[in-house]
Parts: structure tokens; C-alpha cells; sequence
């Protein structure tokens, strides 16, 4: 048997990425991103069990530049996840298949994302 060096089928390079395929991979990559927060949060509220001074000792960790950006991206990561959650619930009822619904739902959660999260910031940073 020759080997033809075709690639297999379905290769990735023929497929160009719908707003279907780019969302659902993106509410994955948030989910992961949310579960590997909880060691941070559990960090932060595990100083603040530890005492004032232990607190007050990650307090520059807590409050540097880079943290905060984390911050930013992970009002991003929480909302985008729960606007999309939504939508997901409302599939689950039968709510939304047609090519022109999933789009535009699709389009609205980022728009709700983008906006809570850039109230999120505003209000808590």
C-alpha cells in the first residue's frame, strides 16, 4: 500500500472556524480557566484565615499589575461562562436552533460578556 502523504479526513486545515465552533471551544478554555482559579481564591481566603498579619504580607502579591489584569480576564472568563451557561439552558429547552438564532445568541453573549465584564472592572477594581 502507498503512502500518499494525504492528510486524513477531516483535516482542521479545511474547515474555517464558525462562530459555533470558536464559542464552544471558548466556553471550554473558560471553564478551565474558572476551575484552576479556585487555587488562587482558596490562597486569598486562606491568608485572610491565617491572620492579619499573613494577610496583610500577600497583600502586594495580591495587588500587583499582573494580578490585576488575571483579575480582568477572569470577570471575562466568569461571565462569558455563565452568559453562555444561559444560552446552553435555554438549548436545553428547545429554545433557539436556528442557524440565525444560535448566531446571534452567540453574538449576544459576547456583547453581555464584554459589558459586564468592563462593569465588573469599573466596580471592583
Amino acid at each position: 500500500m502507498k503512502n500518499l502523504n494525504n492528510p486524513l479526513s477531516p483535516h482542521l486545515q479545511v474547515y474555517k472556524p464558525q462562530i459555533t465552533s470558536v464559542l464552544s471551544i471558548l466556553h471550554r478554555l473558560t471553564g478551565v480557566y474558572l476551575s484552576l482559579s479556585i487555587f488562587f481564591i482558596s490562597y486569598w481566603l486562606f491568608s485572610i484565615f491565617l491572620g492579619q498579619d499573613f494577610y496583610y504580607s500577600s497583600l502586594p502579591f495580591l495587588k500587583s499589575s499582573i494580578l490585576k489584569f488575571l483579575y480582568i480576564f477572569w470577570f471575562f472568563c466568569f461571565s462569558y461562562h455563565l452568559f453562555n451557561g444561559v444560552r446552553h439552558l435555554l438549548w436545553d429547552f428547545g429554545y433557539g436552533f436556528s442557524h440565525k438564532e444560535i448566531t446571534t445568541s452567540g453574538l449576544v453573549v459576547i456583547f453581555l460578556s464584554v459589558i459586564s465584564t468592563i462593569s465588573l472592572t469599573f466596580i471592583l477594581i
